[in-house]
């Protein structure tokens, strides 16, 4: 539901399956978009790839798609693994959830954060597969895919995009603040400061259904 232009966060049920943002989320990220955005004569506030995607003529299209790709594959290989990340991902692969990357980010610069830090995931999507956040498109995908109620996927990431694209595909969403006063985080399902706060808030809810069925089976 919106109100006043803001979207209210769809509840957190039992976590099934975890779909991740990549960059400044899993792996750090230094990409400059207002430097991008000064050398492609884009304006600031408009959003960076939706204006290359409007370009009318292809030859020049191609060459401001290749200058962004550049400067991606120059932060990929300078990045470094988040807070956390390890330890959530190992905690999620024991408790057999599937996970997911979903960055709008391409493709080349996505695998390369992704096998330099030695992660893996059950699916990696990139702005090739589908509308870039805050498009739910690739959201729904997985969801096809893996046979799960919206509501039991969890779409973690850092900025307003992961919250939006969530919200779009009836997600619940976890908002990392990376130690930030961002001013959407009333926009979030759940809100931590690092990953590690989300694998507590897992384990919790773990541990609380155990209980239940405990109880049930007693």
């Amino acid at each position: 539901m919106i109100e006043n232009g803001m979207y209210r966060p769809i509840p957190c049920n039992t976590i099934r399956g975890v779909i991740f943002d990549l960059d400044n989320t899993l792996v750090s990220s230094a990409l400059d978009f207002d430097w991008l955005r000064q050398q492609l004569n884009c304006a600031a506030d408009v959003d960076l790839l939706q204006y290359i995607a409007k370009v009318p003529d292809a030859t020049y299209r191609k060459q401001l798609e290749d200058k962004v790709v550049e400067h991606e594959i120059m932060d990929a290989r300078q990045s470094s693994i988040m807070p956390g990340c390890y330890a959530l991902l190992s905690y999620l692969r024991q408790q057999n959830i599937p996970t997911a990357v979903v960055t709008r980010n391409c493709i080349q610069a996505a695998k390369l954060k992704i096998d330099h830090h030695c992660l893996q995931f059950n699916r990696i999507v990139s702005r090739e597969d589908f509308p870039p956040k805050p498009a739910p498109d690739a959201l729904l995908d997985i969801i096809q895919q893996w046979q799960l109620a919206p509501q039991n996927i969890l779409y973690v990431g850092d900025y307003l995009y992961d919250l939006q694209a969530a919200y779009r595909a009836n997600m619940p969403s976890c908002l990392v603040t990376n130690g930030e006063d961002l001013p959407f985080t009333d926009q979030a399902s759940i809100v931590v400061q690092q990953l590690g706060g989300l694998m507590n808030i897992l384990r919790e809810q773990a541990y609380m259904l155990s209980q239940e069925h405990a109880r049930v089976e007693v």
